[in-house]
């Protein structure tokens, strides 16, 4: 990377990632992951609601890694919607400590609630389209 082709921000992201161990490094990737991925187009909604592909939950699990689970399983959903409860939980396991299970539980229940919401969002939607 030519230090003259960058931004200030890339370089100060830069000089931030190389600061941190390795497992702040990923967490710190899976959130950019995660931003950017709210921010592509999303399509219309589809008549019908699409079904979540969930994957199971491993026996020792991170929440970076949950949150990486359960974005691909319910891929359907907004991650606009889910950024500042996503965050939160993140925010909460990472600068106030709460345990990684407790917070992958709450994240699991977050993703299914918002799961719900789109269903009935879809189910409203075929009805207003209705003859």
């Amino acid at each position: 990377m030519n230090p003259n082709t960058i931004s200030a921000d890339e370089r100060r992201l830069l000089k931030r990632l190389r600061a941190l161990d390795p497992a702040e490094r990923e967490t710190l990737l899976a959130f950019a992951d995660f931003l950017v991925a709210r921010t592509e187009p999303s399509s219309r909604a589809p008549a019908v609601a699409r079904e979540p592909r969930l994957a199971p939950r491993p026996e020792h699990e991170s929440v970076v890694g949950a949150i990486k689970r359960l974005s691909q399983s319910y891929d359907m959903l907004e991650r606009d919607v889910l950024l500042h409860e996503t965050s939160a939980l993140m925010s909460a396991h990472v600068l106030q400590g709460r345990a990684a299970g407790d917070v992958i539980d709450e994240l699991e229940a977050l993703f299914a609630r918002h799961y719900q919401d789109y269903r009935a969002r879809i189910v409203a939607s075929a009805e207003d389209t209705r003859p």
